[in-house]
């Protein structure tokens, strides 16, 4: 069994600022002792908190990037930048060998047709032929949909109605952020009861929020369901992501990234993951630069992201839930 590492008041008793990552790693510790244990949607199991917060301080550059277990930080980014693109086929992640979404369109795939196919002929079966990636790589109206294209309906007459133009969340947010920069309405929501059925998974990270104080700008993420074991990482790096990127776009100082969490969970399969984990200490700061700014948030590519001082301990791998 593995030895767990000092805890943050290790920190305090030498002096030094706490590293932010003894708030996931205590998160974590209560959770797996005294979380709730209860079936889950997925069969698998889970424990549970209810109600829990994490504050990053994205001043200077920082960025929440876990230390204790590698975080592949280009392919959250990657997944970011193709939420605000409004797709909702996996072929383009694909295509950049992200398989974050593949899973969910993959089990489809085999309990209709029966057939047995790996993950990696599958993505690149999406990847190849653009009919297959039609019939099999759509999610449905996902995040970037309801972000960039939340759809509307106008009346065409004798009781019928027609699609109307749908509403870009993101440049509204933009607009409210540089014209009524004190408003409570900085929103970017993805909980469309409407469409919830026919999205693959409804939104986890469902409703962001932005506030101005002092010139810098801050985000808040209110997550309805969260993996802390494999899905926190990618949640909090995006939301950290997306505040550094309307800052630079709106002409503001980044201020904190905050992250709520409703159902925070561990899943039962995953004691390896947080036995290794908790074994290890926070060690270094990840700090970021984006090396230009585009004309539009719609606009920037991989390439804008620069991440130094990164230095993180070895993946853990664990499986994914679906």
């Amino acid at each position: 069994m593995a030895t767990l590492a000092p805890s943050a008041e290790s920190d305090n008793r030498r002096g030094e600022q706490p590293h932010w990552e003894w708030q996931y790693l205590d998160l974590m510790r209560r959770i797996w002792e005294q979380g709730d244990e209860r079936v889950d949607r997925t069969g698998v199991g889970t424990r549970s908190l209810f109600g829990e917060t994490i504050r990053f301080d994205l001043s200077g550059g920082a960025m929440p990037l876990l230390t204790t277990k590698r975080v592949f930080w280009k392919s959250a980014t990657r997944e970011l930048l193709w939420f605000l693109t409004g797709e909702t086929n996996i072929r383009p992640l694909c295509a950049q060998g992200v398989q974050i979404w593949t899973d969910w369109p993959l089990d489809r795939f085999r309990r209709e047709t029966g057939e047995i196919i790996s993950r990696e002929d599958f993505s690149k079966r999406i990847v190849d032929d653009a009919d297959f990636a039609e019939r099999w790589g759509d999610l449905g109206p996902v995040y970037g949909k309801q972000w960039v294209d939340w759809p509307t309906y106008e009346e065409a007459g004798e009781g019928l109605f027609r699609r109307g133009r749908g509403i870009n969340q993101v440049q509204q947010v933009i607009d409210s952020l540089r014209d009524n920069p004190g408003s409570r309405r900085h929103i970017i929501e993805g909980w469309n009861v409407a469409e919830l059925d026919a999205m693959a998974l409804p939104p986890c990270h469902k409703t962001y929020q932005f506030h101005v104080a002092d010139g810098k700008l801050s985000g808040l993420l209110y997550q309805r369901s969260c993996d802390l074991g494999l899905g926190f990482a990618f949640n909090v790096w995006s939301l950290a992501l997306l505040t550094r990127m309307l800052a630079q776009q709106t002409g503001y100082e980044p201020g904190e990234a905050v992250w709520m969490g409703a159902d925070v969970h561990l899943y039962l399969n995953h004691a390896p993951l947080v036995e290794e984990q908790r074994s290890r200490s926070p060690r270094g700061e990840a700090m970021l630069e984006i090396m230009r700014k585009p004309d539009s948030i719609f606009d920037y590519r991989i390439e804008d992201f620069v991440v130094t001082g990164y230095e993180p301990q070895a993946h853990i791998p664990a499986p994914v839930a679906v």
